[in-house]
């Protein structure tokens, strides 16, 4: 086959499947790439050292999941969001300090919920929202001083009602509101001097709806 367009090379592989072994070691990317689409799982766990990523990828997306760590560690961050997307659970943790934020939030969304308090420092604000989602509620008040307005206004929304206290007095009048929205009755008064019209509101329907 001398075909050097992608289109091509997959009709061939189509009409071919049983070829695909013949190129495993193309000298052209894309011809080992696709022809990865149709070997053995065993022959793919030959190519895992490939130097081109985009055949790592489909390395990444087929080969068995209990074989995927060698590609923990590959240099292209499409290859790491595949393995942190399929890795077992008991190894997903060796992927919470990785480099790129997509593959953290990956690991994020996965990561068993008791060892997501190793991400609630994470740099980025996405990740951290996805922690603070997931993250058991005995835990949620590590996130109540989060730099990120969106990442409190989750804890605002999950923290039990007798914890979120602090959260009264935040900068942010959204994360205030959803305090209020939950917080003690006693705690109310407090809030009719709020700055934020919206929290004085709330304040003031609640403490009316509880006299009455």
């Amino acid at each position: 086959m001398r075909a050097m367009s992608g289109r091509q090379i997959a009709r061939f592989f189509q009409l071919n499947p049983d070829l695909a072994e013949v190129y495993a070691g193309d000298e052209f990317w894309e011809r080992r790439a696709i022809a990865a689409r149709y070997l053995s799982q065993q022959r793919l766990l030959q190519m895992l050292d490939d130097p081109d990523e985009v055949v790592r990828r489909v390395l990444a997306y087929r080969i068995p999941i209990d074989r995927l760590e060698p590609l923990i560690s590959d240099p292209d961050r499409e290859v790491r969001i595949t393995v942190a997307d399929r890795l077992p659970l008991e190894l997903l943790e060796k992927m919470v300090l990785d480099e790129d934020y997509m593959v953290r939030h990956t690991v994020a969304k996965r990561l068993i919920p008791g060892r997501l308090f190793r991400m609630i420092l994470d740099s980025d604000r996405e990740v951290r929202k996805t922690v603070a989602m997931r993250l058991p509620l005995e835990s949620i008040g590590l996130m109540i001083n989060d730099t990120a307005a969106e990442v409190r206004l989750v804890v605002a929304e999950r923290i039990d009602v007798e914890a979120v206290s602090p959260l009264l007095t935040d900068p942010d009048w959204r994360v205030r509101l959803i305090a209020c929205q939950r917080a003690p009755y006693e705690l109310l008064p407090q809030m009719l001097e709020d700055e934020d019209e919206d929290v004085r509101l709330v304040a003031k329907t609640r403490i009316t709806n509880q006299q009455e």
